[in-house]
């Protein structure tokens, strides 16, 4: 099979290692890749060599997390996959995977474009943003940072009840974010944004900013711009890759005085009213919760897409995210594989 590997920093190659597909264990499922998504910001980072994640592995590692397979095989134990369904799995750009039956794999319904599908892992995360923060139906809900991942926040927000608000750094951004649903959008350097907001919520300011941009700017941005009392879902990696940050991200005026929550968006988000000891708002629950919206045609990631290339040009589009061309949003790899 094909994977892609980082040997280091702006290392990245297609490689061919084994892979055993023909004896499969009882619980395990063989699919073969059509296309696999770059999530443009935690690649970069990986990408560029940046502050590691907890947990994540070191150099030589895999990268990516977000493929559309076809199962081609299934062991003796399996019931809830069959041979030819598509599925979604949250796992590495390579052609060919093997994967326990209970792990990050989810099947797709009829009915939702591959394209769109891909995301689900990755909308399933802009939905625990939400979720995590305890939103309320009707609050006010800005988004800062317009990547994939945040303009998945936005077209989320209408569905959830949110009165949406895009902050980004480009205009482009910013009409993206209109297309899926923003109900306002407005640059996070503008010199009128307290005002700008201020008229938006009329006068009720921003119950909860979801952040999903690194840069310390837009973490300060999120500090300013939510209310006394109000929560940032903060589901980026503020700092990693950035200068040493010329501001106190606790400070008083932003923090303290504030009395707001800052709240991480990993782990569990499902406990508040727990289901039978066990988490009602899994992480494979909440997948399965947006590809049906994406089957009712309620939720199109599919449309952010701006770059298809074969899995064989990866690391030109890694070197194109490097450079931080603001042309590319939604990257699809292609893997070639044809239903059979």
């Amino acid at each position: 099979m094909q994977i892609a590997i980082l040997h280091g920093p702006r290392d990245l190659k297609i490689e061919d290692h084994p892979l055993e597909t023909q004896n499969l264990g009882p619980r395990q499922i063989w699919t073969q890749t059509r296309i696999s998504a770059l999530k443009i910001g935690t690649d970069r980072g990986n990408f560029e060599g940046a502050e590691q994640v907890p947990g994540a592995p070191d150099f030589p590692r895999w990268v990516g997390d977000s493929n559309l397979g076809i199962v081609r095989g299934v062991g003796s134990e399996v019931t809830e996959f069959a041979v030819g369904d598509r599925v979604v799995l949250n796992l590495p750009h390579q052609s060919d995977l093997v994967i326990d039956a209970d792990g990050p794999v989810v099947k797709v319904p009829e009915g939702v474009a591959d394209e769109d599908a891909v995301y689900a892992w990755l909308s399933a995360l802009s939905a625990l943003c939400y979720r995590k923060a305890g939103f309320q139906p009707g609050e006010n809900v800005a988004v800062v940072g317009l990547g994939v991942l945040g303009l998945g926040a936005v077209a989320l927000g209408p569905l959830f009840g949110a009165r949406t608000i895009g902050i980004g750094n480009s205009p482009v951004r910013l009409e993206m974010a209109a297309s899926v649903g923003a109900h306002a959008g407005f640059l996070y350097n503008d010199p009128d944004l307290a005002d700008r907001l201020d008229e938006f919520t009329r006068g009720e300011g921003v119950d909860l900013v979801i952040l999903t941009a690194n840069p310390w700017p837009a973490h300060r941005t999120a500090l300013e711009i939510v209310r006394p009392g109000g929560r940032v879902a903060i589901v980026a990696l503020s700092g990693r890759g950035e200068p040493p940050l010329d501001f106190n991200p606790l400070s008083m005026e932003l923090f303290y005085n504030k009395g707001i929550s800052l709240v991480a968006v990993s782990h569990r988000a499902g406990d508040c009213f727990p289901a039978d000891e066990r988490d009602r708002f899994g992480r494979k629950t909440a997948v399965a919760y947006v590809l049906e919206l994406m089957a009712d045609g309620t939720l199109k990631p599919g449309r952010l897409i701006t770059h298809r290339m074969p899995y064989t040009e990866m690391a030109t589009a890694y070197e194109m995210i490097d450079r931080r061309e603001k042309s590319m949003l939604g990257v699809i790899f292609e893997w070639n594989l044809e239903d059979t």
